[in-house]
């Protein structure tokens, strides 16, 4: 046990994990040049393109260190996106110590310290390694003062290195040996095994993630999940490489793998304690937290016939992503489909693209909402994510909606764009940092329904794409909420319907309003688009009428053989308009959710 280390990376989005895992992954010799490739851990096809780690991967690196002994590197790899935070907590509750990366350009920012934080709670050793020295805009001597002075380490520990030309990483290998304490445990007391992560093999189930705390286990065992109080016999144990590698056991202090003939990962829970069925455990070991769900969308098949497959494409997709949750619904538009909850935008977006592309889905999603709370006269409390629930305004005492702390990090020029942008959000409470010369943090109270709606765009094209946007909860506060429902030809779209701010209503009912007139097609009578609250319109568009020319083969003569033809038309329109029912196209729904072009 002395010979092993089990570490993280954790880091701001973009500050270079994934590069520094590469030249850790190289410098050990697990692969050869040959099969080497930028992003080695992440296996996804959306991980490779974006640039991003969605899901934490672990590997076995073996290190010989300058003194001569072989050690063994359990290396736990985790996202940086606030929305896959909770994939971070779940790497950090199986490590000793952590590499804290930071941006020798950007300097410390909102996710650093977040990850710092949890970090401590878990009280492991932390050693700050500054990335990217090598760039011409690099401000080492700067970044050095903020570890010393905004995260309070040790900055004699500090190592730098360039993830992109390898250099420093030898270093960094060293400091994991020497600094991060080797794990503690009894190979031969009662088995405790932490599960921090579930895999989904089409052949052989569920593949979970371990970490041993004490006792040893090996195939053929029994095995008992405690949370669920599930027994299982082991077919399999082994550590990970770039594969799984098969061992004959896993004890005390190690990383790896096990394979029980589980179905399915939703039939493990992650923070649960694995322990022998004979000789079990006293009490299990601390979890984690459990995931809460932040946005919710309601999602359709885009042809109605498609739903046995879309329903069967999400039950496999929630084999891999255990924290989507989803339960059935039904819209009068657009038929059959689920109501789906995510851990923020990235995440909803991250699902869309994966349902298309490795499902082969063609969906339509609603706009996203958040977890508004209401207080009714009667004294009972009502949690609603869906605008189809919202209770009778008469019997509202009050109306809650959950708010964010907003971190945007831009140059200094952007300043008025960004305060606008966000003071027309309802921003509110506004703080000024500065990290570094020239670059300015701006800090928002934000209401979190003003935010999943296109307000990620409107930052990046403002900012040029130099904005990066960072949030965390901070709790509800009360608000003056209405429901805004979209009437078409004088009937309720409940599809369309979402829960707005009174101040937002109009502003909001206006742009669907005209989305839709522009993708409607003109029918033989007029259709009126009607954004309302409760009785009262709000907001207006018109599709005209298709108008045939009736008077063409009717040229001089009297006026009245002309008014004659006309009143014959107005009254064939009237019977028209009657029993006129109008279709909606499925990309008026679309379009809908797009941005307006400012």
């Amino acid at each position: 046990m002395k010979n092993i280390r089990n570490f993280s990376i954790i880091a701001h989005i973009d500050h270079g994990k994934s590069t520094l895992s590469d030249r850790l992954i190289q410098a050990t010799g697990m692969v050869s040049e040959k099969e080497f490739h930028d992003q080695l851990l992440d296996s996804m096809d959306i991980e490779q393109e974006r640039g991003i780690t969605i899901k934490s991967n672990t590997i076995c690196l073996p290190y010989t260190a300058r003194d001569g002994q072989s050690y063994m590197l359990n290396l736990i790899d985790t996202p940086g996106h606030v929305d896959f935070s909770y994939e971070v907590s779940r790497a950090l509750a199986s490590c000793e110590g952590v590499l804290l990366l930071i941006d020798a350009s950007q300097g410390v920012e909102a996710q650093t310290l977040a990850n710092l934080y949890a970090a401590l709670e878990h009280n492991l050793e932390i050693i700050p390694v500054i990335n990217k020295i090598d760039l011409p805009s690099a401000n080492v001597d700067e970044t050095l003062v903020q570890i010393d002075r905004e995260l309070g380490l040790d900055i004699d520990r500090t190592i730098m290195c360039s993830a992109k030309t390898g250099q420093g990483v030898d270093e960094i290998l060293e400091a994991i040996v020497r600094l991060i304490p080797p794990p503690h445990g009894n190979p031969d007391g009662e088995l405790a095994a932490l599960v921090f992560d579930a895999n989904y093999d089409s052949y052989r189930g569920a593949i979970i993630s371990c970490r041993i705390v004490d006792g040893t286990v090996r195939a053929g065992d029994i095995i008992r999940l405690m949370a669920l109080d599930a027994f299982h016999k082991v077919e399999e144990v082994g550590k990970f490489g770039l594969t799984r590698l098969k061992t004959s056991s896993l004890s005390a202090g190690e990383v790896g793998y096990l394979i029980a003939g589980i179905k399915t990962v939703s039939d493990t829970r992650i923070g649960d304690t694995i322990t022998q069925h004979k000789k079990p455990c006293a009490a299990p070991l601390p979890g984690f937290r459990e995931v809460k769900s932040v946005v919710f969308s309601s999602i359709y098949p885009i042809d109605a016939d498609d739903f046995p497959s879309f329903a069967d494409a999400l039950e496999r997709y929630k084999l891999n992503d255990a924290s989507v949750t989803f339960q059935r619904d039904s819209s009068v538009a657009l038929g059959q489909g689920y109501r789906c909850g995510f851990l923020g935008l990235l995440h909803l977006e991250v699902f869309q693209e994966r349902l298309e592309r490795e499902y082969d889905q063609s969906i339509i999603m609603t706009s996203p909402s958040v977890l508004y709370k209401f207080t009714l006269k009667s004294g009972i409390e009502l949690s609603v994510d869906n605008p189809h629930y919202y209770p009778d305004p008469s019997t509202i005492e009050t109306a809650m909606e959950p708010y964010i702390k907003a971190s945007i990090l831009i140059p200094e020029r952007y300043m008025g764009a960004v305060m606008n942008l966000c003071i027309s959000r309802r921003g509110e409470n506004s703080r000024f940092n500065y990290p570094t010369p020239g670059r300015l943090e701006v800090l928002f109270d934000m209401p979190l329904g003003e935010v999943i709606f296109d307000f990620y765009d409107r930052l990046k094209s403002i900012t040029q794409g130099y904005g990066s946007f960072d949030y965390d909860l901070i709790g509800y506060r009360v608000s003056d909420l209405v429901k805004l429902d979209i009437l078409v030809n004088g009937e309720k779209v409940d599809a369309l319907s979402v829960i707005v701010h009174r101040d937002r209503a109009r502003e909001r009912g206006v742009h669907i309003c005209d989305r839709l007139q522009e993708e409607i097609p003109r029918q033989m009578f007029k259709i009126a688009i009607q954004g309302a609250i409760g009785g009262k319109i709000i907001s207006r568009s018109t599709v005209s009428a298709m108008r045939k020319d009736v008077l063409a083969k009717c040229y001089g003569g009297d006026i009245t053989r002309k008014r004659k033809l006309l009143e014959k038309q107005a009254k064939g329109k009237k019977k028209m308009k009657m029993i006129g029912s109008v279709m909606i196209p499925q990309k008026a729904f679309v379009a809908v959710l797009k941005a307006r072009d400012e």
